[in-house]
């Protein structure tokens, strides 16, 4: 099995890369590349993000065919893709950061700044917090209720239909911190960096 993460700059992905080589020890092949025959040619795809939406998008749009690719993948293809942290917020119609940014419009929905209640909660969301997984998805197979994961974000993902939300974290206000639609799965914590239970969701993903 062939497993893309793409690289397309967009800051350090070298977490993310070890732990996908980590979990798959050697029996899924793991490429990491903007490489759009390769995205093609894959079974499965993750879309990492780090930094602000605006800065994701741009990165992504700056390398020739690869939104169209990713697109199609999943939305044509209906192969698995999984997007974290801004991964999965660029699944969102429009993002509020920096300037308002066309997201790929996969799933409708906005991705805008957290509501700290007037400096009552710190921003970023930064650190360990429990989520809520509120219905069964294939990436929280054997993952207990109240985990807890890792978060760093100011934004959070308001997609418009709610049936697609997987799980929330409580930080001001129930934010969704996990998606399920289909083949395309997102997280707003970072698996990567959420220990063992991460390591699981990781394993879930690739044993799809």
């Amino acid at each position: 099995m062939d497993v893309t993460i793409v690289d397309y700059k967009s800051g350090n992905i070298s977490s993310v890369i070890n732990s996908f080589k980590e979990v798959a020890k050697g029996k899924v092949n793991i490429e990491v590349t903007s490489d759009l025959n390769k995205i093609k040619s894959s079974d499965k795809v993750v879309l990492p993000g780090q930094g602000s939406f605006k800065s994701c998008i741009d990165d992504l749009n700056s390398i020739n065919g690869l939104t169209d690719t990713l697109s199609e993948f999943a939305l044509n293809n209906k192969k698995p893709l999984l997007g974290i942290c801004v991964g999965l917020q660029m699944f969102a119609d429009v993002g509020y950061e920096e300037v308002e940014t066309k997201g790929l419009g996969w799933i409708s929905g906005k991705v805008s700044k957290i509501n700290n209640q007037n400096g009552k909660y710190k921003l970023p969301h930064i650190g360990w917090n429990q989520i809520n997984i509120i219905k069964e998805s294939k990436i929280f197979k054997d993952i207990e209720n109240n985990s807890h994961m890792y978060f760093v974000h100011s934004y959070e993902f308001v997609p418009n239909d709610k049936s697609v939300i997987a799980a929330t974290t409580d930080y001001s206000s129930n934010i969704v911190c996990a998606i399920e639609k289909e083949n395309i799965f997102g997280t707003q914590f970072h698996p990567e960096k959420s220990d063992k239970t991460g390591l699981n969701i990781i394993d879930n993903f690739l044993s799809l």
